[in-house]
């Protein structure tokens, strides 16, 4: 939302669970509303007393803020209108009314991924609100509940303030083996711990979410498919981050202390990371406005298949962050002299090809997305889980690759303190530097912008989180097996070679 849009729309009265507040333009902005907010938050066996200003957690805020700049700098790109208000707001906030919206959604996400080199945390919760903008209206059509209203009254504020919604699904599932309500601790699982009048108390855990600490609100989601004895588990609500029931705690990263140690270029990116923490719910209250799913355990798995069909082709902002791993690996090429070298180039060659068959197959779920019962648009599922399962397999190759291209110095290289060293300093200088014109300082840098991606903290969001992000790779193939349409092809085949009995005796 641009502040000439927020200033030439409608009033609205902010709701009683939403404090009123300016909403958020610029990622100056978004940063300060980070601000006092007193969260729990623990960092390497310490609490964080404030988050913003902490040098493991402030290149994850940046990566986040860079989304409110590009919405500034990109509004086509970045932003959209709503159709029923003519608003114009941010495409993380916006409700799909059209293949094309899909389809930028998209584009937004490779070049943020560009922009960032890592995981700008977002996207969870723009696939969440689309998905449950569906199901919602389907449980109403067929219970009369309230949720798609309260949903649809929950977005408009959030886009009214433009602030950032993220997303919590994973669950800490105890004994993988049991479904939720045979857990020896029902809390593996969220539940509803008791109804109260107004609302419901909900406990226990959601795993390495995402940005979560970086987000203003949480929505809360199952996990996965839910019977008749799992009622309770199946809540959907939305938390403000600062609620003082939720704790969050950081989880490790690798080479993630170098930030402490006040340098520039060991850390490979010099501005932009990932974050992921482990949430714990204690008894949280949740009023009845912001509970956009009770017990309706039936409608868990429309939810979950909806959610990571949106999700999986989301994973196309992994081929923005390949674009810069392959920038990376072309630039460490020339500088070491052999940017011509004919298996060099095929091998950048082959790095563009994976990158690019992620970016297709997710450009093409969201080109085949139809318009839902409910009035949004959804992305094809079968299109998105090839996407998805792509991307748990081509950037560990790419990431081979862009090793294989950077040399042995890339796990070897001295500490930029030892650069900086009187003594020893001019030596490193002279004897790690490329080719001539080329300083040691920008050899290091590119390669330790290598590391961060493939070794090192931006690994997590480019290589662990491929892999496991959205659903490990065997979900994937569960989902392509239910959706390949077997018996159809058998029939094209049998068409084709003339078969028109298949009965032993026939003709």
């Amino acid at each position: 939302m641009s502040s000439a849009d927020a200033s030439s729309s409608e009033p609205e009265p902010s709701p009683s669970w939403l404090p009123p507040r300016p909403p958020i333009v610029s990622g100056e902005d978004y940063i300060a509303s980070l601000r006092g907010r007193g969260l729990r938050v623990f960092l390497l066996g310490e609490r964080v007393a404030e988050p913003v200003d902490h040098p493991i957690l402030r290149p994850s805020i940046n990566a986040v803020a860079r989304t409110y700049d590009l919405a500034r700098e990109r509004p086509e790109l970045a932003t959209a209108v709503v159709r029923e208000t003519g608003q114009r707001v941010n495409r993380f906030l916006h409700v799909t009314e059209s293949a094309a919206d899909v389809v930028q959604q998209n584009k937004m996400q490779r070049r943020l991924g560009q922009l960032t080199g890592t995981c700008f945390q977002r996207c969870v919760g723009m696939d969440a609100i689309n998905a449950l903008y569906t199901t919602t209206w389907l449980i109403d059509q067929a219970h009369g509940t309230p949720y798609h209203g309260r949903l649809r009254a929950f977005v408009r504020a959030m886009q009214r303030q433009n602030l950032v919604v993220g997303g919590a699904m994973t669950d800490v599932k105890g004994d993988r083996g049991k479904a939720p309500h045979e857990q020896s601790d029902p809390d593996m699982f969220v539940r509803v711990v008791r109804r109260e009048p107004g609302g419901v108390v909900i406990r226990g855990a959601k795993a390495h979410q995402t940005g979560c600490i970086n987000s203003h609100w949480i929505v809360v989601m199952p996990t996965m498919r839910l019977g008749p004895r799992d009622r309770d588990h199946a809540i959907v609500c939305a938390v403000p981050v600062d609620h003082p029931g939720l704790t969050f705690v950081v989880g490790r990263q690798s080479c993630d202390t170098r930030a402490l140690e006040g340098g520039a270029v060991d850390v490979g990116n010099a501005r932009y990371g990932g974050q992921e923490a482990l949430i714990i719910l204690d008894d949280v209250f949740v009023p009845d406005e912001l509970v956009f799913m009770d017990g309706e355990f039936e409608f868990a798995a429309d939810l979950v298949e909806r959610f990571t069909a949106y999700h999986r082709r989301s994973y196309v902002c992994k081929a923005g962050v390949g674009d810069v791993l392959i920038g990376a690996a072309a630039l460490i090429a020339d500088y070491n002299g052999v940017p011509q070298v004919s298996h060099v180039r095929d091998k950048l060659v082959e790095m563009a090809h994976l990158n690019e068959t992620i970016y297709g197959a997710g450009i093409a779920a969201s080109h085949e997305s139809t318009a839902t019962p409910a009035g949004n648009w959804q992305n094809d599922a079968m299109l998105a889980n090839v996407c998805k399962h792509n991307v748990t397999r081509f950037p560990y190759e790419l990431a081979r690759l862009a090793q294989d291209l950077a040399g042995g110095l890339l796990a070897t290289l001295p500490s930029e303190h030892d650069f900086a060293d009187p003594e020893v300093g001019p030596l490193l200088k002279k004897y790690l530097r490329g080719r001539d014109g080329v300083s040691a300082e920008a050899r290091a840098r590119a390669l330790r912008l290598i590391e961060n991606m493939t070794m090192g903290r931006n690994a997590v969001g480019y290589l662990t989180e491929s892999m496991h992000g959205a659903g490990s790779p065997q979900a994937q193939r569960i989902q392509i097996a239910r959706q390949m349409q077997v018996e159809d092809k058998k029939a094209l085949a049998r068409a084709l070679a003339g078969i028109t009995d298949e009965v032993e005796g026939g003709a």
